[in-house]
């Protein structure tokens, strides 16, 4: 197994600061706007255009734009319309026009709002274009337009009014974090069936909603093209979250980044990138989240560069998760779980995930969306609230992408509890109280592992379609991580769990 990294001789201080920021998203107050203003239109403004300047500032990436006025109630409406600083002509001139349909919009060099034209925002005078069509003799409308700018390195979740939760309450969501459409290499037949075309993202969007899916990242090869396409549909799928992502594809390894769709120079090994940990530093200044795919995958010309082989060492401390299970790989020698589990070892709080790699989401067999699932304890199904249950470890893998199937291990010891992806502090000499819950086919089992080593517990851990149970388990006083798996009745692998760290 072809793994390089080294934990190095960070000062433990060092370390804890870099994992609180890693785990706290650092931007400004993301409610209030940059701009607000406000104006009327009055009745001699009927069929007329007013223009409402205002200034964008240097160092902006994104323009999102909030409208509301008085008056519908006496059939007052007021069209918008969107000019850079060239006006209607130039580069930078006309960027779109809504009529009235557009309450808030956004535009950014990746993505518009549908009727808006994504590109570079430059700094001057913009004008937000009033087209008033209709308003009543003696009739006064006010209105007012709340300008949010948005920054280099902001999370794609920014603002928060453009990307509201699509379910405000805590729980188990499922999702599918890898597969490919049209962006990339993702191909499917065509509509007569007679030739392979780029496949659309709506059928992506469709198969995982045939799956019962809450969330999945688009994550085409080195693109963030597919922003357009999520900024367009996500309205529309309002059960299903579309988080943009992208899979890094180098000559030495894939890895995804979930939560930016800024642009990102990915050629590890040219002068610009001379390593993997110079990518994964620009990567974390975006407040993503970053993912090894596929790492025990050949590389070879079947699949060139799949496989994790960094010629110089990487620094983990950099990335968040390991796909431990890729499609149907669960038990076959190219799973990533013996990688992540060598991780595991080595002291690293990695968490283990699993995606699909879809690359044709008509297909019925083999690499279906959602197979595998990997399901997220999260706040809300929001994207920030995904890839933060993603980084604390709340996690299990569904390998079969089931609809129902559940897994989850908490322990507690003293005054401490935790849940998978928790660490706690247990004596030596003391116990550890593990509960595992589970949901499962008639004669599956659980699995307990400890330091990467099948653990026995004196507990029936059968699971007649589902299963509570409880044990101890001894400190030493030493690091360890425990978790669980489950097995179906003839030894396949179901559910993966994520640990639980001791000391």
């Amino acid at each position: 197994m072809k793994t390089r990294v080294r934990l190095g001789s960070i000062p433990f201080l060092v370390l804890m600061i870099l994992f609180l920021w890693s785990t706290s998203v650092v931007h400004a107050d993301d409610t209030a706007p940059n701009l607000t203003l406000k104006g009327q239109i009055h009745s001699q403004d009927n069929h007329t255009y007013r223009p409402v300047v205002f200034d964008v500032p240097a160092n902006v990436n994104r323009i999102t734009i909030q409208f509301a006025y008085t008056g519908r109630d006496q059939r007052t409406t007021i069209d918008l319309g969107l000019l850079g600083p060239d006006g209607f002509h130039g580069q930078d001139g006309f960027r779109g026009w809504s009529g009235g349909s557009k309450q808030i919009f956004t535009i950014s060099a990746t993505d518009a709002t549908p009727s808006f034209l994504p590109g570079a925002i430059r700094p001057g005078r913009w004008t937000l274009l009033l087209g008033i069509p209709n308003i009543r003799p003696n009739v006064t409308a006010d209105y007012t337009a709340k300008i949010w700018f948005g920054h280099p390195g902001d999370p794609a979740w920014l603002p928060e009014v453009l990307n509201p939760p699509l379910r405000k309450e805590a729980g188990w969501y499922r999702g599918d974090l890898h597969m490919h459409g049209a962006h990339s290499d993702g191909t499917c037949a065509s509509q007569s069936g007679k030739q392979r075309v780029p496949c659309p993202l709506y059928l992506t969007i469709d198969a995982a909603l045939q799956r019962g899916l809450d969330f999945i990242a688009l994550s085409d090869h080195n693109a963030v093209s597919q922003a357009n396409d999520i900024r367009e549909l996500q309205p529309y799928y309002d059960q299903l979250l579309l988080m943009p992502a992208r899979e890094f594809t180098t000559f030495t390894g894939h890895a995804n980044l979930f939560g930016s769709d800024e642009p990102v120079d990915f050629r590890v090994g040219s002068a610009s990138v001379p390593d993997w940990n110079t990518l994964l530093r620009e990567a974390a200044a975006l407040h993503g989240l970053i993912s090894i795919n596929h790492p025990l995958l050949a590389d070879d010309e079947g699949c060139m560069g799949c496989g994790w082989a960094s010629a110089k060492p990487v620094d983990m401390h950099l990335v968040q998760a390991i796909e431990a299970v890729n499609g149907v790989d669960a038990m076959l020698p190219t799973s990533g779980i013996p990688f992540w589990q060598h991780l595991l070892d080595q002291g690293y709080r990695l968490t283990g995930v699993g995606g699909s790699d879809n690359h044709d989401a008509k297909q019925v067999v083999g690499n279906l969306v959602g197979t595998p699932t990997t399901v997220v304890h999260a706040s809300e199904l929001s994207m920030p609230a995904i890839l933060a249950g993603i980084r604390a470890g709340h996690v299990f893998i569904d390998v079969q992408g089931t609809r129902d199937r559940f897994l989850d291990l908490t322990a507690s010891a003293g005054h401490e509890t935790a849940e998978m992806g928790d660490a706690m502090t247990v004596p030596s000499g003391q116990y550890t109280r593990l509960t595992v819950k589970a949901s499962a086919p008639e004669g599956s089992r659980v699995e307990m592992i400890v330091d990467g080593k099948p653990w026995q517990p004196d507990a029936n851990l059968a699971v007649h379609g589902s299963l509570t149970q409880s044990f101890s388990w001894p400190s030493d006083g030493k690091r360890h991580w425990i978790r669980a798996n489950v097995r179906g009745a003839a030894g396949e692998l179901l559910l993966v769990g994520n640990p639980v760290y001791i000391n």
